[in-house]
């Protein structure tokens, strides 16, 4: 008696009470992320997986599912249309992420100097992502109308021919990664500030007592320091590039063939194709799990990438 009256007096639970302690104690982390993974699993992991089912089958619209293993990925293989939005995603990617990466730290650079509004120009830039796609897509369709758009006509004045911004590969595809372009800079852009907000000022001040240059301070500086989140934004803008939809399919009037000889269908645009037009839903479903693959492929080699950087600036410092 005089021992359990001393452990209640001293505060520590005992018994029963000791024992709903320790569950409590550990099973409450778990009771508070489960909401997520409950979630998770009924929204994301279910439906990858039975997308994966999906792409072994042989499934129409309306038609119950047939097992034919690998062939909806041989088949594709064999699809000339596949390879073509497979070459159409990766260039429209490349030309489009590119220049508004680089674009993206020149306005950083810029705005992080104590400019007059400066208020004024974070909103401004980020104006342009507030822009929903459609709304975006078709003002550069009337932009790049090849018989009476603001494009030709500049170029008109210039002794240019008018140029077949729809009906041509490169150039329907230089127009589609304006519109990519234009919505997606200003939002990097701020990444990039923030990133460059966080570098030391002593940096700036030891590089300035060398005699470096704001160009050279930015080079040496700027670009070493904020790493880290340049790598974060490509690997961003390569999974968007990757998934590119709405920009294309308006831009060609709402329709999934991504032009007459598909100069601009990308893997998004094949899979709604196959999906929901042809109603191959066996074959979509095998075009979303490459596409999964290149991701994850991407993901990994930029990832060593990454990794073997910071490993060559830990052997440097």
């Amino acid at each position: 008696m005089a021992t359990s009256v001393r452990a209640v007096s001293d505060g520590r639970p005992s018994g029963w009470r000791s024992k709903l302690y320790r569950l409590d104690t550990k099973a409450s982390p778990y009771a508070y992320i489960a909401p997520f993974f409950l979630c998770f699993a009924a929204f994301g992991l279910f439906p990858l997986i039975y997308t994966g089912w999906l792409s072994l089958n042989r499934v129409q619209l309306g038609t119950s599912a047939h097992w034919v293993g690998l062939k909806n990925y041989t088949e594709l293989w064999n699809n000339q249309f596949f390879w073509t939005a497979l070459r159409n995603t990766f260039t429209l990617g490349l030309i489009s992420t590119v220049p508004q990466l680089l674009m993206a730290l020149g306005l950083a650079h810029l705005l992080n100097y104590r400019l007059k509004a400066r208020g004024f120009f974070r909103v401004a830039v980020l104006a342009p992502y507030a822009t929903s796609i459609a709304a975006a897509s078709l003002v550069f369709v009337q932009l790049f109308n090849p018989d009476y758009g603001m494009i030709n006509q500049l170029l008109g004045h210039l002794g240019v021919d008018p140029v077949q911004w729809s009906s041509s590969k490169w150039p329907a595809q230089i127009a589609i990664s304006s519109i990519v372009t234009w919505r997606w800079t200003g939002y990097n852009a701020l990444i990039y500030l923030a990133a460059m907000q966080a570098v030391p000022a002593d940096l700036y001040e030891a590089a300035a007592l060398d005699g470096a240059s704001r160009w050279r301070q930015f080079l040496s500086v700027t670009i070493p320091s904020i790493r880290p989140t340049i790598f974060f934004t490509i690997i961003v803008s390569t999974i968007g590039a990757t998934q590119l939809f709405g920009e294309p399919l308006i831009y060609g009037g709402n329709s999934s063939s991504g032009g007459s000889a598909h100069q601009y269908q990308t893997l998004s645009l094949y899979m709604y194709d196959k999906g929901w037009q042809v109603g191959e839903l066996g074959q979509a479903s095998a075009v979303a799990w490459v596409m999964l693959l290149i991701l994850l492929l991407i993901g990994a080699v930029q990832l060593l990438v990454l990794r073997r950087n910071n490993n060559r600036r830990k052997l440097g410092g």
